[in-house]
């Protein structure tokens, strides 16, 4: 009977972001539905026409989302009762290199006005395949050291690798927020730009041979 062992690792890998995903959104109230939408659309086209004329190319802005809803208040002795309506809908932007990020969004905060919502920025990778393959790497060497280990416990020594599981493909970028070193700041809000990991992890199997202290 073959004997075998099975062992996960995990790595990361870690490098500076060149590309800055911003999330915003835009909110409007009106008394009637079809104003609140017609006005939405108008502050959201001068907000994406703000990110082209500041760096952000056509490809790298979308809309992923839209609605217009009622919003109700419960009256006494009257239910519900409709007070206006509620057109919205987020426009996402890669900004590539981030340093241009803090202009683009202050252009964008001065079109939107307070119609204007930031979400979220995210910093990343325009290509993250580099740094993947060196968390799948660390995360081999572990696997290999921590199976070495074990086979050297149980008296024997690694043979031919029976299978390989990588889970997952890679991990979303992270912050590594012990590391921030560079801020980009113009007049708005500095952006702070540190180091980003992507983690990998896999799990791979290996045959045990007797070792050649232990065959004596």
């Amino acid at each position: 009977m073959t004997r075998t062992i099975t062992v996960t690792g995990e790595g990361t890998g870690e490098a500076v972001p060149d590309l800055l995903t911003l999330t915003l959104a835009v909110e409007i109230r009106r008394d009637a539905a079809g104003a609140a939408y017609d006005d939405a659309g108008e502050v959201a086209s001068a907000v994406t026409d703000a990110l082209r004329g500041n760096g952000v190319a056509e490809h790298d802005l979308r809309t992923s989302g839209l609605n217009l809803r009622a919003e109700l208040v419960w009256a006494e002795n009257q239910g519900q009762k409709v007070t206006g309506y509620v057109a919205s809908t987020i426009l996402v932007a890669r900004v590539s290199p981030p340093s241009a990020a803090p202009v683009a969004i202050s252009a964008a905060v001065a079109a939107g006005g307070d119609s204007l919502r930031i979400n979220g920025i995210e910093q990343g990778f325009t290509d993250s395949s580099a740094v993947a393959a060196h968390a799948q790497e660390a995360a081999w060497r572990e696997a290999e050291a921590k199976a070495s280990r074990f086979a050297a416990l149980a008296g024997a020594r690694l043979g031919h690798v029976l299978s390989i599981d990588q889970r997952p493909d890679h991990g979303s970028p992270v912050p590594m927020m012990g590391d921030m070193k560079r801020a980009f700041a113009s007049e708005s809000m500095p952006i702070e730009a540190g180091s980003v990991a992507v983690s990998a992890s896999v799990v791979v199997q290996w045959e045990l041979e007797s070792s050649e202290h232990g065959a004596g």
